[in-house]
């Protein structure tokens, strides 16, 4: 089956079983996928909690209007953005470029003046906004991934941010949760599976130019 074939499959799954977990393989599947999510100048603004202790789900549930997908999916991925992106985040960036690609830390310095550029040329809040947005892509690249090999995911936003910092202990790493999803796999028994999928028709959706 094509991606586009997996995709017409998935759904935002909102009742999943809970006898059936992933396997340790299908897990470092997904995180591998959002480790080679794409990000605005490769910087992955966010880092992201793989969430599977009950108590800690139990709270987070009560965080997340109730919602039984939080307790009962196989983990729960949440994708907290970087509040504190600065110059030394931009410095990192750059040491981790030099030591991966095995080059010296001085030819990058045109990079390096790009990046801190980026960095300096936005307020604190339009930081932080640039950081949520490269988490959205890394969610994206999640629910594909999981689609293609036939895992279930539910991408939410419907939780108290604040409350998931609180409950996390995010704050003080840095983070603000942005967005979550729920993987596991699908309870035969849930009605959003039958549902048709309503999409907007090409011919209103895509501008050619």
């Amino acid at each position: 089956m094509s991606l586009t074939d997996k995709l017409k499959w998935r759904y935002a799954t909102k009742k999943f079983d809970t006898k059936k977990k992933l396997s340790a393989e299908q897990l470092d599947y997904l995180l591998e996928a959002i480790q080679l999510a794409p990000s605005s100048i490769g910087l992955q603004h966010y880092k992201v909690l793989v969430v599977e202790n009950p108590e800690v789900r139990a709270k987070l549930r009560g965080a997340a209007y109730g919602q039984p997908q939080v307790t009962d999916a196989s983990q729960i991925i949440v994708f907290a953005a970087e509040t504190g992106i600065d110059e030394a985040y931009g410095k990192s960036f750059i040491d981790l470029v030099a030591q991966t690609r095995s080059v010296d830390r001085e030819s990058l310095a045109g990079l390096e003046g790009m990046v801190l550029g980026a960095i300096a040329n936005r307020t604190p809040e339009q930081r932080l906004l640039w950081a949520q947005k490269q988490a959205y892509i890394a969610l994206g690249v999640l629910v594909a991934a999981a689609a293609a090999e036939g895992i279930d995911a539910g991408p939410m936003e419907g939780f108290d941010p604040a409350k998931f910092d609180e409950i996390l202990g995010l704050k003080a790493k840095g983070l603000t949760a942005t967005v979550i999803a729920a993987v596991g796999f699908r309870a035969e028994d849930d009605a959003y599976s039958k549902l048709v999928k309503v999409r907007r028709p090409k011919s209103e959706l895509f501008i050619h130019i």
